[in-house]
């Protein structure tokens, strides 16, 4: 009987926390989605991504003294660097793939931001939330309509 009530709270749990990411798919125009770096993401790989990204747009706002410079991560400038890439290349899930290291959000990362220290804390939070989802649903494989 335990196995059954873990997997009804598992499940009641899924019900109600995907509902902001299996809106990804069928967004409307007013809606955003927004591209993240996997926090379990190598340094090597995160600058890949970070040098691929920039290569295609201005990446100027994570240079010392840009907007986005501080906090100064390999994560959070990858993070910056996909999303800008992202937003540039119009929001579509296989603009946020970078060999699967990218994932995408329907909550604004900015909105966790209130600190350097609780922006790395709220970041990593969200982002494990996110690993659980993607674990458990490809969002981009979903095809849900409105």
């Amino acid at each position: 009987m335990p196995k059954a009530h873990i997997s009804l709270c598992f499940v009641i749990f899924l019900c109600l926390s995907s509902q902001n990411f299996m809106r990804v798919n069928s967004q409307v125009p007013s809606q955003g989605s927004w591209c993240i770096a996997n926090a379990l993401t190598d340094n090597e790989i995160l600058l890949k991504n970070i040098n691929f990204a920039c290569s295609q747009i201005d990446c100027g706002i994570i240079l010392e003294g840009g907007s986005c410079y501080d906090p100064n991560t390999p994560l959070n400038h990858a993070s910056v660097a996909m999303n800008l890439y992202y937003q540039s290349q119009g929001r579509h899930y296989w603009n946020c793939q970078f060999d699967g290291s990218g994932l995408i959000t329907v909550i604004d990362p900015s909105e966790f931001c209130l600190s350097t220290q609780l922006c790395n804390s709220s970041l990593s939070i969200l982002n494990q939330y996110l690993i659980l989802f993607s674990l458990i649903f490809r969002p981009w494989e979903l095809q849900i309509s409105v």
